[in-house]
């Protein structure tokens, strides 16, 4: 129903059935009711019919912004899956270039280094389509599944502590954080050369916290800026999450990134 037509109703309905009523107390049955009874009637009826049209607007108006709410995380996610359809494609453009180029110059094991790169992009990226956006897929599980995945595929031990509360977090925010810890999870694959990682998530009433430490060989955050790749994407996912970014790191002492956030959360649910 359009909000055009619930203002139409919201004008007509009340004001036919207690100007009716009004109507016919003192059309037909005036000489049969005394006033001080038809305004007892007037009274309760006003009461009925206000009750009973608030709840039905009030629910018809929820229904609306919930199907509002489920849309726009639907596009959210399918925006993100968007995006990484393309860095994959970007990436593994690149890399095939440098894999025809390393196969012309004979360096094999350059080639299969490239040639494990390629499939581990390919895993990750078979694991994020795979899931359907329409169904309610436990958060944890699906973090926990991924996180066995990619130590499979990277050879890192993962010691992970994850205690979420069921539906904490909506589609959208599941989309940025899991973004969030794929950033990391890659990043640390790829530069730090760390033999494990410690990765702790978890979630009280109102606040949550999410802690991903290495023990790799960490950086200069001075020297290579917040405007790098990785850093700014970690960055404009916390942003949208409307949470803290740490990232704690020094050469040979490896890197913690930390964040934390506050949302409401329906205690009942």
């Amino acid at each position: 129903m359009s909000y055009r037509l619930m203002k139409f109703f919201t004008v007509l309905i009340p004001t036919l059935l207690i100007g009716g009523f009004e109507f016919f107390r003192h059309s037909v049955i005036h000489h049969h009711l005394s006033m001080e009874t038809g305004n007892y009637l007037i009274t309760i009826l006003t009461l009925i019919i206000s009750y009973a049209f608030a709840s039905w607007m009030f629910k018809t108006i929820e229904l609306k912004n919930q199907k509002l709410t489920n849309e726009r995380e639907m596009r959210a996610i399918y925006e993100e899956r968007e995006r990484l359809a393309k860095e994959l494609h970007d990436s593994i453009a690149q890399t095939l270039f440098l894999l025809k180029v390393y196969l012309k110059k004979g360096k094999s094991k350059e080639a299969a280094s490239l040639v494990n790169s390629i499939d581990t992009q390919l895993r990750q990226a078979i694991f994020n389509l795979r899931m359907n956006p329409a169904e309610h897929v436990n958060f944890s599980n699906r973090l926990q599944n991924w996180l066995e995945d990619w130590m499979t595929v990277s050879g890192i031990d993962i010691d992970s502590d994850i205690q979420l509360k069921d539906r904490y977090f909506t589609a959208a925010e599941e989309v940025q954080i899991f973004g969030v810890i794929q950033e990391a999870l890659i990043n640390i694959r790829k530069h730090s050369a760390a033999t494990t990682v410690t990765f702790k998530f978890h979630t009280c009433n109102n606040e949550w916290e999410l802690n991903i430490e290495d023990n790799g060989r960490g950086f200069n955050l001075d020297e290579i800026g917040s405007n790098h790749y990785g850093l700014a994407m970690l960055k404009e996912r916390s942003e949208k999450l409307n949470c803290s970014l740490v990232i704690d790191t020094q050469l040979n002492r490896g890197t913690k990134i930390s964040l934390r956030g506050n949302k409401e959360y329906d205690k009942s649910i």
